[in-house]
């Protein structure tokens, strides 16, 4: 298999080279796609990867941020043979979207879907490619820590609401603690008040202000 045309592709996406990282995430998920079908073409090396600082598109995902994410999304519903299937929504009327692995969703995720650590663990890598891209557009050149990059796409990636949410927006202004107090706003789904996310937002609000 042809592996430079996918490459180039998600490199137009992103408007930039690849991270090391981010070419072993999509080559595993390539692998796992395809079954591990050589390459007829390897990608283009991969450029170094730009340090992280604020308002450029370098930015990445810190330990403490995969870290949270991984604690609250879970790899649930594993099976005996240690592969995990996908669940509905356990908070939502109509049971969508249905999630596997660590909070994976998509038109490709649905009842009967099993995937394997492995799978979990590469979707994971690149969906988080597209989450801290749309975290980093979003904030541009407004001061931001580390910590509070983690605490915004752990937030993001739950509610997909960085761009139009008032935290996002008190964010850019540089009203750290009036965004922080924005997290506990958000601790609803259908309506309801979900204890899971009471706890969540109150983490991610924690590690936002953490030093």
């Amino acid at each position: 298999m042809n592996r430079k045309p996918i490459f180039d592709a998600v490199r137009k996406m992103l408007g930039r080279s690849f991270t090391q990282a981010e070419v072993n995430a999509l080559d595993k998920a390539i692998d796992l796609a395809t079954g591990g079908l050589t390459a007829s073409l390897p990608p283009e090396p991969a450029a170094p990867s730009p340090p992280s600082s604020p308002g450029v598109s370098g930015r990445t995902l810190g330990a403490a941020g995969s870290k949270l994410i991984k604690k609250w999304e879970g790899c649930a519903r594993r099976l005996a043979d240690g592969t995990f299937a996908a669940y509905p929504d356990p908070g939502s009327a109509d049971g969508k979207p249905w999630t596997i692995g660590w909070g994976s969703t998509g038109p490709d995720v649905k009842k009967g879907v099993i995937w394997t650590q492995a799978q979990c663990d590469a979707r994971f890598d690149i969906d988080m490619v597209d989450y801290v891209k749309e975290v980093a557009a979003f904030i541009g050149t407004a001061p931001t820590s580390q910590n509070q990059f983690d605490a915004l796409v752990s937030f993001h990636y739950n509610t997909g609401k960085i761009a139009s949410s008032t935290l996002g927006k008190r964010h850019k202004e540089g009203k750290f603690p009036a965004a922080q107090a924005e997290f506990g706003k958000w601790i609803y789904n259908d309506g309801k008040p979900m204890n899971g996310l009471k706890n969540r937002r109150a983490d991610e609000a924690k590690l936002y202000a953490a030093p």
